[in-house]
């Protein structure tokens, strides 16, 4: 059953109901030049790249020495929202002449603090969106800038995970798009440059009141009607996908709480970080929405979400998310990195600063371990999803890894990049899509196609000292996934002649001949290794260029 729309104000959230005093906030913001290269300028970029780190002495250092030279006033918003100091009323008076420090408290972003003070109650953070450009952000106020354990309803400001979902998301112009899970609405931020109109859902009604006030304070910047936010936002509380069950979206993202929490039976949705935590056991979050995202999407839609996976030392590390995968669908997962349990415990711990609570902590450590031994989880891997369904339904058997894709075959492609990557890594995503798209439609001609080297492409070749022919050849991008191929001989040879001249069967065949490789085996394995140089985007066709 479709859930009603979120338009409410929530006790210890910011309120979004007084537009005036909203427009009021921007416009004081504005004139403080409170943005993301306003405030780099103001305290510098180390200190500011060291504040997105969580780093916050750099930057406290810097303001205060800004205020010692000139009586900074931008440096009021700094102090209070992003480093949780306490600021003079007095100076927050002057930077914020036209919402004034009660304004602040009516819309609930800072409370009286000692006998002339203010302290933050939220974080609001600037942020350039490639949506309205510079936006403000508010969000819970961090472990760096509050002692003690975060709020079990803590609401997640703009974090690593956030922008890597932002930063890897395919954005084709679409009418809808569905945000699930949206915490304070980064990603929404984001979908309203190039969708008509954004389903945004979260459990937590503190979550949607922060979205809903973030949406509202940048209103001008995002094209939103504040008097009709509907024709563009809607804001629905509920679990997982059922706010919208029964309808369908041409694209969703998700950066679902896919943390993996020791599950215990005396525990209550109260107890649980909801922020991180699905409630459900091991990974059973992101296997369920491998399951069933592919149902809510339109025919040709798409879906990226982020996860963690559990690994057993017995079998590869994508063996158990193959079985999660619909049948009909394509599926794309990008691991990043694999953590072991005990590290995976730590950062999640640390995340929640847990570890303030020595007792707790022990507890909750020891917790984490035995959960994970029950199930014989030797690692956790953390990686990016694309999942994506057809206009025409894939028939047959799944593809392994290494076998090439046909058309009754759908796209099951399962990478582990560690290095860094190009950002963003969206546009090479879509093309990744495009170039397995092009591969099924000429998989029957391949060998009358005409190739092209990528222009990010370069070759290295290494041989010991004397000797005739180098021992290993190596194929580098520059760009992108910056993937490494060890090349053979022969595939050397074939890329090296790819100038768009001859088609690859000519290619092949000539180089059958030269190797003294005349059968057909010889060239059937050569034109599926040029499909694999195609699919990781070395090789591209000559009519692409």
């Amino acid at each position: 059953m479709r859930h009603a729309e979120f338009a409410s104000d929530v006790p210890d959230a910011p309120f979004s109901s007084d537009k005036t005093l909203l427009a009021a906030l921007a416009a004081d913001l504005q004139s403080l030049n409170y943005t993301a290269d306003g405030v780099a300028g103001l305290i510098g970029v180390e200190a500011w790249e060291s504040l997105e780190n969580d780093q916050l002495i750099p930057a406290l250092l810097a303001c205060r020495q800004a205020d010692a030279l000139a009586g900074n006033q931008p440096t009021a918003a700094v102090m209070l929202w992003l480093l949780g100091e306490t600021v003079p009323e007095a100076h927050l008076s002057r930077a914020f002449a036209g919402t004034t420090p009660g304004g602040l408290g009516r819309l609930g972003l800072a409370e009286r603090h000692g006998a002339d003070g203010w302290r933050a109650l939220v974080a609001l953070r600037p942020y350039s969106s490639d949506a309205g450009g510079d936006v403000w952000v508010a969000s819970d106020l961090g472990q760096h800038q509050r002692p003690g354990v975060l709020r079990r309803d803590h609401v997640l400001g703009i974090g690593q995970a956030s922008r890597t979902l932002a930063q890897l998301t395919v954005r084709p112009a679409v009418d809808r798009a569905l945000d699930l899970g949206t915490g304070c609405g980064i990603q929404t931020l984001h979908l309203l440059g190039h969708v008509r109109h954004v389903t945004a859902t979260d459990i937590s009604a503190r979550a949607l009141a922060f979205t809903r006030f973030n949406l509202l304070l940048n209103f001008e910047r995002l094209g939103l009607d504040p008097d009709d936010l509907g024709n563009r936002v809607t804001l629905r509380q509920g679990n997982l996908l059922d706010p919208v069950a029964g309808e369908t979206f041409d694209l969703a993202v998700s950066n679902p709480p896919f943390v993996i929490t020791p599950r215990h039976p005396a525990e209550t949705a109260e107890s649980q970080f909801t922020y991180r935590d699905g409630g459900l056991p091991g990974d059973d979050i992101v296997s369920t929405l491998f399951k069933e995202l592919p149902g809510v999407l339109t025919p040709g839609g798409t879906a990226q979400l982020l996860g963690n996976w559990e690994i057993s030392s017995s079998a590869p590390w994508h063996d158990r998310i193959q079985s999660w995968i619909p049948a009909t669908v394509d599926c794309w997962v990008l691991q990043r990195e694999q953590l072991t349990p005990s590290a995976y415990a730590l950062t999640w711990l640390r995340d929640a600063a847990e570890t303030r609570d020595p007792d707790a902590f022990v507890d909750r450590y020891a917790a984490y371990i035995d959960d994970f031994r029950s199930r014989n989880v030797d690692s956790v891997g953390f990686g990016a999803v694309l999942l994506r369904t057809h206009e025409v339904p894939h028939t047959g058997h799944p593809a392994s890894q290494q076998a090439a894709p046909t058309p009754e075959v759908p796209l099951r492609r399962f990478e582990e990049i560690t290095h860094p990557l190009e950002q963003p890594i969206a546009p090479h995503f879509a093309a990744g899509v495009g170039r397995y798209d092009w591969v099924v439609k000429h998989a029957e001609g391949l060998s009358e196609q005409h190739l092209l080297v990528a222009d990010d492409v370069t070759e290295e070749r290494h041989q010991r000292p004397g000797a005739e022919h180098p021992g290993v050849i190596l194929l580098r991008q520059g760009a992108g996934f910056r993937r490494t191929n060890l090349l053979s001989t022969e595939l050397a040879g074939f890329v090296s002649a790819c100038d768009g001249d001859l088609s690859a069967g000519q290619i092949v065949m000539a180089l059958s001949a030269l190797l003294g490789q005349d059968d057909d085996a010889f060239r059937s394995a050569l034109l599926s290794d040029v499909r694999r140089l195609v699919l990781d985007g070395f090789l591209i066709p000559a009519a692409a260029s």
